[in-house]
């Protein structure tokens, strides 16, 4: 029994924050992790700057709506579905996360959940489990699956590495290095291919 188990942003959308760092022109917010392994350490500082800009879910809701999945990110999906069990495993946010879903026909997605005010403020968040994608993963193989996974950040190393087969797609030229025993790939009929011959 396969699942296989893939990252959402810079895999099969554009990176959410580098989109809204684009359209409210604060260029602070375009570091994502890629950039800083550590998620909690970075999301702390995120909410700063949305504090100090007074920005909140509507205004990141009202980018979110114009972003599309990368090109042949939906085919690759629809595909992949016909093959085997696909789960979306995500540090991403269900109030950023569901018109990207409806976008991709509505893939299985584990994410987190924001804490927001009445006034649209996002004043925390709320982490579904500790390094939540290696822990999905785990628990995943502890219900007999083999997992197979894909992601393009440092957040995604750990369910890659725990996976009968893991993949970097779309990576940064540093993560690569770090991992050359990774197979890294760029276009999604390379990674289809990877999955194929793992399955």
């Amino acid at each position: 029994m396969n699942i296989v188990c893939l990252d959402m942003e810079g895999v099969l959308v554009p990176e959410i924050w580098i989109a809204f760092a684009e359209e409210s022109g604060i260029p602070e917010l375009k570091r994502t992790t890629r950039d800083e392994p550590d998620y909690d350490k970075l999301m702390r500082w995120r909410l700063g700057i949305l504090k100090e800009h007074g920005l909140g879910l509507k205004e990141i809701q009202a980018t979110i709506a114009k972003i599309d999945p990368l090109p042949g990110a939906k085919e690759f999906l629809d595909e992949l579905r016909t093959m085997t069990q696909v789960v979306i495993l995500s540090d991403t946010f269900e109030e950023f996360a569901k018109p990207l879903m409806e976008k991709l026909n509505w893939p299985t997605i584990f994410c987190n959940s924001l804490e927001v005010a009445p006034d649209g403020e996002i004043t925390g968040f709320k982490m579904r489990c500790q390094q939540s994608k290696l822990t999905t993963v785990k628990a995943l193989q502890s219900m007999g699956y083999d997992t197979i996974a894909a992601g393009d950040s440092y957040n995604d190393l750990g369910m890659i590495q725990a996976s009968k087969a893991g993949f970097l797609f779309k990576s940064t030229d540093q993560i690569k290095a770090d991992h050359p025993e990774l197979p890294a790939f760029e276009e999604f009929d390379q990674l289809l291919e990877g999955i194929r011959k793992a399955l």
